[in-house]
């Protein structure tokens, strides 16, 4: 496993839809352990592939010690919603509060090509949804109201 650059807004590349990955072969899975170990170095809950500079329909999260790696996933059912603080390792810094769905159903695959059904609630449900989006090149930026910078602390009142 070796760490990856993670690309920063600006780059267009956050901005392009990834393409399906259509075979998975060593140089995928190599990927896939790349983001992990870059991931978890940065102290994040997910990173997509364009994050790294893959163009590639894949993403990995980890919420509550459960690994999720999915490859061309797709949305199948959302519910609900909620008002979440995100932040994001290509936007760092920035915080912002953005609506996602309450609840999340994906289908993908797995690193096998196997097919899989991830269901989520609450923050699984944030960080699939966060991450799907990369896939589709939207930041959170895009979706967010009252971004500010993450490491302001608010007047607390005593």
């Amino acid at each position: 496993m070796a760490l990856r650059n993670i690309v920063l807004e600006g780059d267009e590349i956050l901005n392009k839809r990834a393409r399906e990955v259509t075979v998975i072969n060593d140089r995928i899975l190599i990927t896939l352990d790349d983001m992990l170990e870059t991931m978890r170095e940065n102290n994040g809950l997910g990173i997509a592939a364009p994050q790294v500079g893959i163009l590639r329909r894949m993403f990995i999260v980890e919420v509550d010690d459960q690994l999720i790696e999915i490859i061309n996933p797709e949305i199948v059912e959302t519910r609900g919603e909620q008002q979440v603080e995100e932040g994001c390792l290509s936007v760092p810094g920035l915080v912002g509060t953005v609506e996602r769905p309450e609840y999340v159903k994906m289908t993908g695959l797995n690193r096998k090509g196997e097919k899989i059904e991830i269901e989520g609630t609450g923050l699984l449900a944030v960080a699939l949804s966060h991450e799907y989006d990369h896939l589709e090149g939207i930041l959170f930026t895009q979706k967010a109201t009252e971004i500010r910078d993450a490491f302001v602390e608010e007047d607390i009142e005593e």
